[in-house]
């Protein structure tokens, strides 16, 4: 199985998100789409963010009759960073190949994030073009040192981490939605999600527990 990993806070999951997959499922002939819904990002103000079931509850929404699976596997795993996530995965699915997909904005920064050329050594990373982007992602220091394993358009990603470090840049057309948008305009969304106890995690299959949700529904 070729399987795509989108990490992200989806505070909310949006049409947005699930456009994004479905359009690089398609560009490298992916089996399906992980959305790992982080517990927290350390780049990222915790302020604003909504409890973890809110937002897997969202995401299962969005990813409705798509080939997209949502888990909150990296709460199950006790992971922080990406790099201890990605390898924590090929450790418990070893049967499977991996492709690390992130928008422009994270290339731009990617030179941040923990052990960022482990990363790009764990699996093929291929990255979607964002508005505003591009030109602070080709011109960052991480992608000084990936450029080296770019791979020309129509060439595949096998997902095999000997294959890795490998780079693809994927380009569509732009999807304005945004969460910042959603929540300056709604910040209470998250308190009108429903049925929340039945929220079941698509790759682990064990049940996400609401109980840190129940102070939002008083």
């Amino acid at each position: 199985m070729l399987t795509g990993l989108l990490g992200g806070s989806f505070n909310p999951a949006h049409g947005g998100h699930r456009r994004i997959s479905l359009f690089v499922a398609d560009a490298l002939d992916l089996d399906e789409v992980w959305w790992l819904v982080s517990p927290g990002n350390p780049l990222k103000d915790k302020a604003g963010m909504a409890p973890m079931p809110a937002r897997v509850a969202s995401a299962a929404a969005q990813a409705r009759r798509a080939p997209i699976k949502v888990s909150a596997i990296e709460r199950e795993l006790g992971t922080r960073f990406t790099i201890d996530t990605l390898r924590a995965l090929r450790r418990r699915y070893p049967k499977r190949r991996f492709v690390w997909i992130m928008g422009a904005d994270n290339l731009a920064q990617f030179h941040r994030w923990r052990d960022w050329r482990g990363i790009a050594r764990e699996m093929p990373i291929a990255i979607v073009a964002r508005p505003g982007y591009d030109g602070a992602a080709l011109a960052s220091p991480a992608m000084a040192w990936l450029r080296r394993w770019r791979r020309r358009s129509g060439q595949r990603l096998d997902g095999a981490s000997g294959s890795a470090p490998a780079l693809t840049i994927l380009r569509f057309d732009p999807d304005p939605r945004s969460a910042t948008e959603i929540r300056a305009a709604d910040p209470d969304w998250h308190r009108r999600i429903s049925s929340l106890p039945s929220l079941r995690d698509a790759v682990t299959h064990r049940a996400i527990d609401a109980r840190s949700f129940r102070d939002l529904r008083a």
